[in-house]
């Protein structure tokens, strides 16, 4: 995306990198399609502020400043609010701007004077136009807003539409195994991140630090290998006959795809989850279930996928721990998960049961019946993280919790006995092992 400010190497800067020195660059600068300025912050102009944004959205992005002059672009700070000027823009735009555009705004402070300076505005092109303010969709014309024709509104919406096939095309990346073990995969796709450069040899590689970093933040190993469009970073090395890795897939746009293996009971442990689940609520299991081999056998009338049982501590630690790298990596790469759309899968899943010695699980499986993935490979829909909804977003909890959901634990349910099960399961650290991830 285009930016008006420069390094000393003369590469494009991004908003938080700006000093107040690099304003002094805007003097040689004229307004237009992608800069526009403002003298003040008066009423008149945050009653212009929602179109502005809403039209930069609508096209190919771009900035506005508040405290240069429309004229000569010479500096004329604003005073400091009471407020943060981010939370007053924001909230201007979540009333007169649908949906939400992507938008970050930074007071840059006068270091002669803390009191005074100005506004810098940073527009992305918009993912999913058009983008309508006071019900009028905005686009750039020139160095002004304007309202869009009725071609141009066709336009908006087909690149909404393409966006969305990007983003079910981009949920079908499969990291490979060698054989196909249980998977839960986490999809967090960019969002804008199709429009923008391909990023240079050097951004490349202070991403590998930063993600080879986060491995070691978690006590994990890193291996990277390189794919044709992408790194994936893996806690293991990738060889046939080893504990199935979990792996992290790094795409130039930013995006990012998870997978983690599922942690199923060795031979022994899974030979006395059967039979506590045979005694407490299955007594018509066939008597032998329990001794039938690890790898998968199955017995009349028995489905083969219940011979998989998973270990519901062993796995939700390796699925937080993993997730929680993928936090750590957002916030040292000085990126936002309001920036990406995200949205989880379940991979060789298909009647693989849950499994925990926590009594609340045993007494639940009474009434209930065991817990397990009753779908056979399924997606999830498409959760957008700039719409306001997801503020706090942290991988971790999201990763956690949709896992066990997808494998039939009742979270949002009304039932105390439920609630109880989802708060056992969650916090569960009973017996773990601290697998490797």
């Amino acid at each position: 995306m285009f930016s008006p400010f420069r390094d000393a190497k003369g590469e494009p800067k991004g908003i938080a990198d700006i000093t107040y020195e690099d304003l002094g660059q805007l003097a040689d600068m004229d307004e237009g399609y992608v800069l526009e300025f403002k003298r003040s912050f008066t009423s008149s102009v945050k009653a212009k502020v929602p179109k502005i944004i809403a039209s930069f959205a609508n096209s190919r992005g771009g900035w506005l400043v508040i405290g240069v002059a429309d004229d000569d672009h010479a500096l004329c700070p604003v005073p400091r609010g009471s407020a943060d000027y981010s939370q007053v823009i924001g909230e201007l735009c979540r009333r007169h701007v649908s949906p939400a555009p992507p938008f970050d705004v930074r007071f840059i402070a006068d270091p002669a004077e803390p009191d005074q300076g100005v506004i810098v505005i940073q527009v992305e092109e918009g993912s999913f136009p058009p983008y309508v303010a006071d019900g009028v969709v905005e686009i750039r014309e020139g160095s002004t807003s304007g309202p869009a024709t009725g071609a141009v509104l066709v336009e908006l919406y087909n690149k909404a539409t393409g966006r969305q096939r990007h983003i079910a095309e981009f949920c079908q990346r499969t990291v490979y195994y060698a054989l196909p073990v249980p998977l839960f995969n986490l999809y967090l796709y960019r969002l804008g991140g199709a429009m923008r450069e391909v990023p240079s040899r050097d951004e490349v590689n202070a991403r590998t630090a930063c993600m080879r970093r986060a491995f070691a933040a978690q006590g994990l190993d890193c291996h990277v290998q390189h794919a044709h469009d992408s790194l994936i970073f893996r806690t293991s090395v990738a060889f046939d006959g080893l504990v199935p890795h979990s792996a992290i897939e790094l795409f130039p746009d930013e995006s990012m795809k998870l997978t983690v293996p599922a942690v199923l009971c060795a031979p022994d442990e899974r030979r006395r989850a059967l039979e506590a689940l045979a005694g407490a609520c299955l007594p018509d299991m066939p008597g032998d279930l329990a001794t039938d081999d690890a790898a998968g056998g199955c017995h009349e009338g028995v489905p083969r996928g219940w011979a998989r049982v998973m270990s519901a501590s062993d796995t939700l630690r390796r699925v937080t721990r993993m997730a929680s790298l993928l936090d750590r990596y957002v916030r040292a790469s000085g990126s936002f998960w309001q920036r990406y759309a995200a949205a989880y899968e379940l991979e060789n899943m298909a009647g693989v049961l849950l499994w925990s010695d926590d009594p609340l699980y045993l007494e639940y499986a009474k009434s209930h019946g065991p817990l397990f993935c009753g779908t056979t490979d399924c997606r999830s829909r498409v959760r957008y993280l700039n719409d306001g909804e997801h503020d706090s977003f942290r991988a971790r909890q999201f990763a956690g919790s949709h896992f066990f959901e997808a494998c039939g634990l009742p979270l949002g349910s009304p039932a105390p006995e439920d609630n109880a099960l989802v708060d056992a399961l969650l916090r569960t650290t009973r017996g773990a092992r601290r697998p490797s991830s």
